[in-house]
């Protein structure tokens, strides 16, 4: 599994239906600018409104594009574990090299259940499965310890996306976890990043690098190579932009975000709707404050 920074791709709509030409060229972006893996069809990409059909193109293209250069992580979880194993299949038959897997959410199932969940997909697949823990949308919170047993028990559950606003847990997660081999534990989120990879993370996977990707893999290989002081300086010059992201729910401010910086149009899938004027204009301030530029597409 990567090291670094994992994408959690857009995905641009266009009258309706998924813009392909603008993903193509978002996508290129990220793999220019030293991203490792791209994250399609999660919760940013607004996966609970892309059809099967789409996804298999998504996920098609996605691969097309990063060749041996990044890793095609796609997101596969659902709160039924036999629906979630058919996405899984789904993703493994596109030729996904892994896939991203959210504990079941509203059905809130108890530690053991997490643990059959996950055991249960494990066991019928040979993807590499990073497990998704985001407490916040999902109402259940898998411990370091059932993240433990599933990762002791099944061999291709390999890395673990915490998304838990709680420290403490990450720390959990860093005394529980380390002893298994190249198992990667990588932050869900952009404002705490820097501080799972000084406590020994291994990456992020980041709303962020839709529009700062070099920036952010640049921290990753500071905290990486040892250089601490120069990635906490990316941290506090985009820490502002990491709040304004999430001023409103992902991945509406990301999409407004990008369309300042000329990559797609501000397009989203009901339920969601587009940013509001407060939030474009919270949004302006801080990439011009973090010196992000107005538009990177000519």
């Amino acid at each position: 599994m990567f090291r670094g920074v994992g994408t959690a791709i857009v995905t641009p709509f266009k009258a309706g239906e998924i813009d392909f030409k603008s993903y193509d060229r978002l996508v290129k972006f990220q793999i220019d600018n030293g991203v490792s893996a791209i994250f399609v069809l999660g919760t940013t990409g607004e996966s609970p409104t892309v059809e099967l059909d789409e996804s298999a193109k998504l996920i098609d293209r996605t691969v097309e594009l990063c060749h041996d250069r990044a890793e095609v992580i796609a997101g596969a979880g659902t709160n039924s574990t036999k629906k979630a194993l058919e996405l899984v299949k789904h993703a493994e038959m596109h030729g996904a090299n892994g896939v991203l897997v959210v504990t079941p959410y509203y059905n809130k199932p108890t530690q053991k259940g997490l643990y059959e969940h996950y055991k249960y997909i494990s066991e019928r697949t040979s993807l590499n499965i990073v497990i998704y823990n985001v407490p916040g949308r999902t109402g259940v919170n898998i411990l370091p310890e059932t993240v433990y047993k599933i990762a002791s028990d099944c061999k291709n559950v390999r890395g673990l996306k915490e998304a838990n606003a709680d420290i403490n847990q990450v720390d959990m997660d860093m005394l529980a976890l380390r002893s298994i081999n190249d198992f990667r534990i990588y932050s869900g989120n952009d404002d705490s990043a820097f501080h799972l990879l000084c406590s020994g993370g291994d990456g992020v996977v980041s709303v962020a690098s839709n529009v700062i990707p070099k920036e952010m893999s640049e921290m990753c290989k500071f905290v990486f190579d040892g250089e601490v002081e120069k990635a906490r300086e990316i941290h506090l010059r985009f820490f502002n932009f990491f709040k304004a992201l999430f001023v409103e729910s992902n991945p509406i401010p990301v999409k407004a975000a990008l369309e300042i910086k000329g990559f797609i149009k501000n397009e989203l899938r009901l339920p969601l709707v587009t940013a509001s004027d407060k939030t474009i204009e919270t949004l302006k301030d801080a990439m011009k404050r973090s010196g992000i530029a107005d538009s990177e597409v000519a």
